[in-house]
């Protein structure tokens, strides 16, 4: 495990490489995430300095958008399809099954590391729905079967 030094000197690189790009906010964050698996809480401060926003601003997107992380996710991401046309193919339900079976709501992870679960609005699988992404794999037609998956 990287220690806050090491998250410092590597979100400092990542700054550079981002340097005089227009707009650099998102695409820093993108790289912070790709290097950690996560946005940490020490990088919200040094993002924004660099970029002369307050932390609150820099927070603020990380926040919003739903692909950022505070915290490392489980060793298995699973996101189900909250679309439309998944619910109407039973995704509310699946969705409910998989929470139960997994002990856990949206947007946690199981006690033990193994899962994190995610919704995700669209997959592009609609006439295979409901969907889900395992590990970055699309899988149509989902039911609660797919813990069982994430669970190897």
């Amino acid at each position: 495990m990287l220690d806050s030094q090491d998250h410092s000197d590597r979100i400092a690189e990542i700054l550079e490489a981002h340097q005089g790009l227009e707009g650099p906010l998102l695409p820093i964050l993108h790289a912070v995430q790709e290097a950690f698996g996560y946005i940490p809480e020490a990088a919200v401060p040094q993002i924004a300095k660099a970029l002369m926003l307050s932390k609150a601003e820099v927070h603020g997107v990380v926040s919003f958008y739903h692909d950022f992380r505070s915290k490392p996710a489980g060793r298995h991401v699973l996101k189900l399809c909250r679309a439309e046309a998944c619910q109407t193919m039973g995704a509310d339900a699946v969705a409910d099954r998989i929470k139960r079976a997994l002990g856990i709501g949206w947007h946690e992870t199981t006690s033990d590391g193994r899962v994190t679960l995610e919704p995700v609005f669209c997959l592009g699988l609609c006439a295979c729905g409901p969907a889900a992404m395992v590990d970055g794999r699309l899988v149509g037609r989902v039911d609660e079967s797919v813990c069982a998956e994430v669970a190897k």
